[in-house]
C-alpha cells in the first residue's frame, strides 16, 4: 500500500516526507533512459525525479542533484549520452527540498562546479534542510550541507558558452523556489524553454497563519503570477510527472513533431496547478485542517 501511495504522490508532484525511508523503492531512483529534449538541453534524471544536463562549448550546466543516491545515476547517463560527467561546471537546483538537492555535495566536490543558489533557499542548503520551513524537524528529509558559490536574486542570469538562463523567483512551495528559462535552438526555430520549479502545496502545508513561513499564501499568488506570464515552447519541470514525461519520449520513437514543445500543455498545468492552491487556500480560510 506505502508503495501505491508514494507513486500517486510521486505522480502528483507532492511525495510526502514520512515516506521517505521507502523511496529506494519508488520511482525516484528508478532508472529512466536519458534523452535528448530539445536545443542542448538533456534529460539525465530517473522515472520520478528531472534533472537536466544543458551542454555548451565551454562545459555543461546541471540542473538539479537529486537524492544522496542520485549522482551515481546522472553520472551514468550522462555518460549514455555521449558527454562527461567532469565537465559539469555549474549546478542549479529548482528549490531546497532534498529530492532535488541532495546530491549536490557529492556532484560539488567530484566535479568543482560553481553552486548557484536562489538567495531564499541559500540558509536551506547550506544546513543541510535545517532551516526549511516545513521539514527542518524530519530527519529523513536532511542531506549533506554545501557551501553555495553564488548566491542568485530573481531575475540573475547564469551564462556559460553562449547559453543564457534566466532564474525566476517563483516562492511559496519552498522560499527560493526557483523557475528556470532559456532559449533553444530547435529545428531552425527559436523556442523558449522553461524547467518549472514547483507550484504545488505538499501536504501539510500550513497556507493560514504559518507562523514559520508568514507570507506563503501571497507568495504562491506572486509564483502563479509569475508562471503565468513566461512565454513557454518547451514545457519542462522538476518532476517528468509535471509535463508528462514519459508519456512525451514514447513519442519520440515515433519520428514525429517534438512532443515536449507543448505551449498548451504548460498553460494547462499552471492553471490547473493554480485553481488547486487557491481550492485548498479556501478551504483552510474555512477552518479545514492541512
Amino acid at each position: 500500500m506505502l508503495r501505491i501511495l508514494i507513486r500517486v504522490l510521486a505522480a502528483a508532484g507532492l511525495l510526502l516526507a514520512t515516506a521517505v525511508p521507502a523511496l529506494a523503492q519508488s520511482e525516484y531512483l528508478t532508472p529512466f533512459p536519458p534523452h535528448h529534449v530539445a536545443g542542448n538541453i538533456y534529460f539525465v534524471g530517473s522515472k520520478g525525479m528531472a534533472v537536466y544536463l544543458i551542454v555548451t562549448p565551454q562545459g555543461n550546466i546541471l540542473v538539479n542533484s537529486g537524492l544522496r543516491e542520485s549522482p551515481d545515476m546522472i553520472k551514468q547517463s550522462i555518460a549514455k549520452l555521449g558527454f562527461k560527467y567532469a565537465d559539469t561546471k555549474i549546478l542549479l537546483i529548482s528549490h531546497a527540498h532534498f529530492d532535488h538537492d541532495a546530491g549536490s555535495a557529492q556532484i560539488v566536490q567530484e566535479t568543482g562546479a560553481l553552486y548557484e543558489v536562489m538567495d531564499a533557499d541559500v540558509g536551506a542548503v547550506e544546513s543541510g534542510g535545517k532551516t526549511d520551513f516545513q521539514y527542518a524537524a524530519q530527519s529523513e528529509t536532511l542531506y549533506p550541507p554545501v557551501k553555495v558559490g553564488r548566491v542568485l536574486h530573481d531575475g540573475d542570469t547564469v551564462s556559460l558558452g553562449g547559453t543564457v538562463l534566466t532564474a525566476h523567483l517563483t516562492p511559496g512551495h519552498t522560499r527560493g523556489c526557483t523557475t528556470w528559462t532559456l532559449k533553444v535552438k530547435d529545428g531552425g526555430k527559436t523556442l523558449n524553454a522553461v524547467i518549472v520549479g514547483s507550484p504545488n502545496v505538499n501536504p501539510g502545508y500550513v497556507l493560514v497563519g504559518n507562523k514559520a513561513y508568514p507570507r506563503i499564501a501571497q507568495d504562491y499568488a506572486k509564483m502563479f503570477k509569475v508562471l503565468k506570464a513566461l512565454p513557454a515552447d518547451v514545457f519542462l519541470g522538476a518532476h517528468g510527472a509535471y509535463y508528462g514525461m514519459e508519456a512525451k519520449f514514447a513519442k519520440l520513437k515515433d519520428g514525429g513533431a517534438n512532443p515536449f514543445i507543448d505551449p498548451a500543455g504548460y498553460k494547462a498545468y499552471v492553471a490547473e496547478r493554480e485553481t488547486a492552491f487557491r481550492t485548498e487556500l479556501a478551504r483552510q480560510q474555512a477552518g479545514g485542517k492541512p
